[in-house]
């Protein structure tokens, strides 16, 4: 630590912006923590009265996670921006994510749809990948969306990145994610191909246990 020049007190004031950086990037988490508690609240208030409607849970689990400081940072490296607080807000989406994990294809749009409808969610962007698979086979909806917290003395938007997908699709996820980074692979196109058929599987059980649900259904 470089506090040692009492004549000009230089050292003293980058060390004096050091703290308030840290001050400033640490309100700018607890802003992304307070916005998942905002969002996920919607989403469990979603799943209550849809249940109500429908006689069944849409929704299996709501996972939460907030970007540690080292993958923010390395976020910033990557897309060649500046490593400040302000450019974390104005440039990255997804430091507060949320994953719904639901029961059939139809859910997952179901509760996105609804979510939507809310005056105070607007829509930032999405990505449909359950339409329009990854090469490799992942499948999942991917909101950006921007919601307003209240704070003791401000209301602020804030973005947070929502996740919809079935307990087929986040299973397939998991184990592909774990499996990425296993390194010097002989037969890695192999794997590659198998992942993807399993995909594909996968999104054939989805469908198939949605048609049997909605045979079950009718018959009610």
């Amino acid at each position: 630590m470089i506090i040692k020049s009492e004549e000009t007190g230089t050292e003293l004031i980058e060390l004096s912006k050091l703290e308030q950086v840290g001050k400033q990037f640490s309100f700018l988490m607890a802003c992304y923590r307070c916005a998942i508690m905002e969002v996920e609240t919607k989403i469990r208030v979603l799943n209550e009265t849809l249940s109500q409607q429908y006689d069944r849970n849409p929704i299996e689990t709501i996972k939460t996670r907030l970007k540690n400081p080292r993958s923010i940072s390395d976020k910033l490296r990557r897309k060649g921006l500046p490593q400040t607080v302000t450019s974390i807000e104005e440039n990255l989406n997804d430091v507060a994510g949320i994953r719904v994990i639901c029961s059939f294809p139809e859910d997952v749009y179901l509760i996105a749809r609804y979510l939507l409808q809310q005056d105070d969610v607007e829509l930032v962007s999405s990505k449909d990948y359950i339409r329009h698979p990854k090469a490799n086979g992942y499948r999942s909806l991917h909101l950006i969306i921007e919601t307003p917290i209240f704070l003791a003395d401000e209301k602020r938007l804030m973005r947070v990145e929502v996740q919809l997908r079935t307990i087929a699709m986040d299973f397939w996820a998991s184990l592909e994610h774990k499996m990425r980074y296993k390194k010097d692979l002989n037969c890695a196109e192999e794997i590659a191909a198998e992942l993807k058929e399993c995909a594909e599987e996968s999104a054939r059980l989805d469908a198939r246990m949605q048609r049997i649900r909605a045979r079950i259904e009718y018959n009610e």
